[in-house]
């Protein structure tokens, strides 16, 4: 039995990318005695809030990770949708008292540069565990 159940919000936006992603953060679970239990993919990282705090307040999820590439366009979009979802995700960890990891790629980067850092899934993984690791401890 898996010491951790780990939800997953998974940006469909940049699937490509995001897949490999959760392909790699459910390798690294396993490594860490853990289970991604729980998949929900949602359109874009700016979407992701609503569906962390859904799976935050499930009894059975000791903590959330969340995947996606915000890639540069033309405009300074991708830095809004970034630093917006970030500040959310961090007050939703706050809020619930369960780690929400940050597995987001970007802003300002290029496609080739989100396909090399795919994995940022593996280390969502890593710092939700390493989270409940020390939390247990507190």
């Amino acid at each position: 039995m898996a010491k951790y159940k780990i939800g997953a919000v998974v940006a469909e936006f940049n699937y490509d990318i995001t897949h490999m992603m959760l392909e790699l953060a459910k390798e690294e679970a396993k490594i860490r005695d853990s289970e991604i239990t729980q998949v929900v993919p949602v359109p874009g990282v700016f979407d992701m809030p609503l569906a962390i705090k859904k799976l935050l307040e499930k009894d059975d999820i000791d903590a959330v990770i969340t995947l996606g590439a915000v890639i540069e366009g033309s405009t300074g979009h991708d830095q809004i949708v970034a630093q917006h979802a970030s500040r959310k995700i961090a007050d939703l960890s706050l809020d619930f008292g369960k780690p929400v990891s940050l597995g987001i790629s970007g802003p300002g980067m290029t496609r080739l540069d989100a396909h090399k850092r795919v994995e940022y899934g593996k280390r969502a993984v890593e710092a939700a565990v390493k989270m409940l690791n020390r939390l247990s401890e507190i």
